[in-house]
């Protein structure tokens, strides 16, 4: 869905702000050497060293697609629709509300409240897919805003 788009690129900003934030308690004045050696120590801390690093060195306008914004018009089947778009309701709250809290936390070094926004984020984004009986359509997008939620709560509990 769009919203997913979404989310990869606030996790990545997000993730970026975490990071960011560590570099300038390390240091003020580095090279691009430097930095890329203290993304690598970072992302060794984390449960998944390659997402976290590709995510960091992205660019956090890359993941905005629209894609997938007709996705629920061309689904047929009504109640799969309605599923689709029940999930779309949780996640627009999520986007809008939770992570811009989860960022402020962090910008006000908070990161106890940041962690637990991201554990709820994890939390609906479950509650969404277990609407799906036979599994949700959803599970590899929301799989992988699983794997940023975790290495995102790894670099905080760093910090």
């Amino acid at each position: 869905m769009k919203k997913t788009s979404a989310f990869m690129s606030f996790f990545q900003t997000l993730l970026f702000s975490c990071l960011f934030l560590q570099l300038t308690i390390s240091s003020t004045q580095m090279n691009d050497i430097v930095l890329d050696d203290l993304v690598d120590d970072m992302c060794k801390k984390t449960p998944n060293f390659d997402l976290c690093s590709s995510t960091i060195h992205s660019n956090p306008q890359a993941g905005k697609s629209d894609a997938n914004e007709g996705l629920v018009k061309e689904i047929k089947d009504p109640e799969l629709q309605r599923k689709y778009v029940s999930c779309a309701e949780t996640y627009i709250p999520l986007e809008k509300t939770i992570l811009p809290q989860a960022v402020d936390s962090i910008n006000k070094k908070k990161y106890g409240l940041a962690i637990y926004s991201m554990g709820y984020i994890g939390k609906e984004i479950d509650s969404c897919n277990k609407k799906f009986s036979n599994g949700s359509p959803l599970n590899e997008k929301t799989g992988s805003l699983h794997q940023l939620l975790d290495i995102g709560t790894a670099v905080l509990k760093q910090l």
